[in-house]
């Protein structure tokens, strides 16, 4: 909501109760993608509104560059990784300067090409991109982008459907085996970016084989704004990052037969014939 203390907050909150790995913030440079008049132009939902207009809206919730190298100063210093997705060239250059360890493309802004082209020429960290309403003959070109400039192996694309919040009936997780089969051998891995409610989704897709888990993060569902409804607050972040961490640890064979915390129980209860 612009504010940088609760991002701070939010940080805190994130790495110390929830658990998670990383936190992701947005930067967007209004004027770079707004038009004139959809810059003076009047929110669409006056009530989430920041602003008079949609530009001054979206220029209030804007932190500078100077304010991301503080948010990733207090990401470090709480042992969490700081990232940003970007939607503009502007943007890309101004968090790229900060070298966080991955910046994300959103599903909006994945056919901005010359934007993915500078940013495989001159940031060196993942880069992770989201497939939300994007059809398969783009994530074909966005992928074959990656490849000719040699950077598909630092790419983790993610499957998403872009909605808030998204109803279950469309949130669509076979897509995850479709982008395995297509794209598993071509990129670093295979992600999954909900805007669903709940968490349950989340473990069936890290079950399906997305090794990368997004979701939306607020403090308070019920604050002003058109994305608090299809965020999770902390303990629902807390909860995912728990189950997550637990089904990881049981997705494995038998190290053995018999596991040796069965070995009792078989002396014990195991049928014998004499």
């Amino acid at each position: 909501m612009g504010q940088i203390e609760i991002a701070h907050e939010m940080i805190k909150t994130a790495a110390a109760f929830c658990k998670a790995d990383a936190i992701k913030f947005q930067k967007r440079c209004p004027k770079e993608l707004l038009t004139e008049e959809q810059y003076n132009a009047p929110h669409p939902n006056p009530a989430n509104s920041f602003g008079a207009t949609y530009g001054a809206h979206r220029e209030f919730l804007e932190f500078t560059v100077e304010q991301h190298a503080l948010l990733k100063k207090w990401c470090e210093e709480e042992g969490i990784i700081y990232s940003t997705s970007v939607w503009d060239l502007t943007s890309a250059k101004e968090i790229a300067s900060l070298k966080p360890e991955f910046i994300k493309i959103p599903s909006a802004c994945n056919t901005h090409y010359e934007m993915l082209d500078w940013l495989c020429e001159n940031y060196k960290g993942e880069i992770q991109l989201s497939f939300g309403m994007t059809t398969h003959d783009e994530e074909e070109a966005i992928v074959k982008l990656f490849e000719d400039k040699g950077r598909a192996k630092d790419l983790v694309i993610f499957d998403c459907t872009s909605g808030y919040p998204v109803p279950f009936k469309d949130v669509c997780l076979l897509e995850i085996l479709r982008l395995k089969e297509k794209f598993g051998s071509r990129v670093k891995s295979i992600g999954f970016s909900g805007h669903h409610l709940g968490i349950s989704v989340d473990i069936a897709a890290y079950t399906l084989g997305a090794n990368v888990i997004e979701r939306h993060y607020t403090l308070d569902r019920t604050w002003k704004g058109t994305d608090q409804a299809a965020s999770l607050e902390p303990d629902g972040i807390r909860r995912l990052a728990r189950d997550l961490n637990a089904v990881h640890a049981a997705l494995t064979y038998k190290s053995q037969e018999i596991l040796p915390i069965e070995e009792v129980q078989r002396a014990k209860l195991k049928y014998r014939i004499h």
